[in-house]
């Protein structure tokens, strides 16, 4: 992770280039907010942030987003999608996908389960 005002350049590719199962963690901090980077292969599980948008963009691969009200969205390299607070979802994938994530650096990425 950078520093706090720190100038870096940092290579998203290489980050994950190697990892294969599921991680998440941030690259950068921003104000009050994170850059996170996460490489899913699989299902994460039903979850909201009460209090905390979360803007998904895709590096690799195709992620789809569940949300509550039985819609699906697809995302593929370049495309973004904003989720707001309080909207339950899930993300998953039916390969190695990354995506990068910014969100509010005090959000809890597991968020409140209300759903199994």
């Amino acid at each position: 992770m950078q520093n706090k005002g720190q100038l870096e350049v940092i290579n998203l590719q290489k980050l994950t280039q190697d990892q294969m199962e599921y991680t998440n963690f941030i690259v950068s901090e921003v104000n009050d907010h994170a850059l996170r980077i996460a490489v899913i292969n699989g299902d994460f599980h039903w979850h909201k942030h009460e209090d905390c948008d979360e803007l998904f963009y895709v590096l690799e691969g195709e992620l789809f987003i569940d949300l509550e009200n039985d819609e699906t969205i697809s995302l593929k390299p370049g495309e973004i999608f904003t989720i707001p607070a309080n909207t339950m979802h899930r993300t998953r994938s039916n390969e190695r996908t990354v995506n990068i994530c910014f969100e509010k650096i005090s959000n809890d990425i597991k968020g409140t389960k209300t759903i199994d």
